[in-house]
């Protein structure tokens, strides 16, 4: 079986305290956290990392200057990555399921850029939500949709059944 990739990508996260709730989540999950600059917050803010618990300095965190360097680098082929937008034009649960995947989402509050919606045609999901709200909190979908990449593809490693009653 192939090695089990998991990347969960932030595109100019704002909030603080949600990149340190999804990097404890990455950590859990065993997925990279990769932040696209700019950030609306410093690295070393004091609520970043108690958003992150006492984890944080374990998580696998990978800093870049903009999409494009982070592209380059990694090179994420359009069936591996997922562009996260309330706008995306299929349901989450049916993104592709490799053993190698790419979750982006865009900042809280201008979502992902056209540039980057242009540059993977075809990649856009969303979850559904009721018509109550705008939309859901950046930790929360991050969440939801790293877990729903994992239900085919488990990791193996560090991962704990629940124990049995």
């Amino acid at each position: 079986m192939p090695r089990m990739e998991r990347h969960v990508v932030l595109v100019a996260p704002d909030v603080h305290w949600n990149t340190g709730n999804i990097g404890r989540t990455c950590l859990g999950a065993g997925a990279t956290l990769h932040l696209i600059h700019p950030l609306g917050f410093s690295l070393d803010d004091k609520h970043l990392k108690r958003a992150g618990l006492d984890y944080w300095h374990k998580v696998d965190l990978r800093t870049w200057d903009d999409f494009n360097a982070f592209a380059q680098a990694l090179n994420p082929h359009a069936e591996e990555t997922v562009l996260l937008t309330k706008n995306g034009a299929t349901p989450f649960w049916q993104m592709p399921h490799s053993s190698r995947m790419f979750l982006v989402f865009g900042s809280e509050t201008q979502g992902l850029p056209d540039t980057l919606l242009a540059r993977y045609p075809g990649a856009t999901y969303h979850i559904p939500i009721s018509e109550e709200i705008r939309s859901l909190n950046l930790s929360t979908a991050a969440g939801i949709v790293l877990y729903e990449s994992l239900r085919r593809h488990p990791p193996a490693h560090g991962y704990r059944p629940p124990a049995s009653r």
